[in-house]
């Protein structure tokens, strides 16, 4: 079954409090997401090693209820 975009939402709010969250339904299907995270969790870091939190906090759901998910993550700093 799909992730909704709310749950999806909501798992990431709880990951990364504070952060500006923008999730877009890339596909109208509930499998297909892109996701916009600023968060001064990501300051300092490579993006691979911010892509890996974000899957972190997801737990293991990318690839299975979540078909897919383009990420954009950013500092604040990065962010404007």
């Amino acid at each position: 079954m799909p992730m909704s975009q709310q749950n999806l939402e909501s798992e990431l709010r709880e990951a990364f409090p504070g952060a500006d969250i923008r999730i877009e339904d890339l596909a109208g299907d509930g499998d297909h997401y892109r996701a916009r995270i600023v968060s001064d969790a990501f300051s300092g870091l490579p993006r691979v090693r911010r892509h890996q939190l974000v899957y972190a906090a997801l737990k293991g759901k990318v690839g299975g209820e979540l078909h897919a998910l383009a990420l954009e993550t950013l500092s604040p700093d990065q962010a404007g």
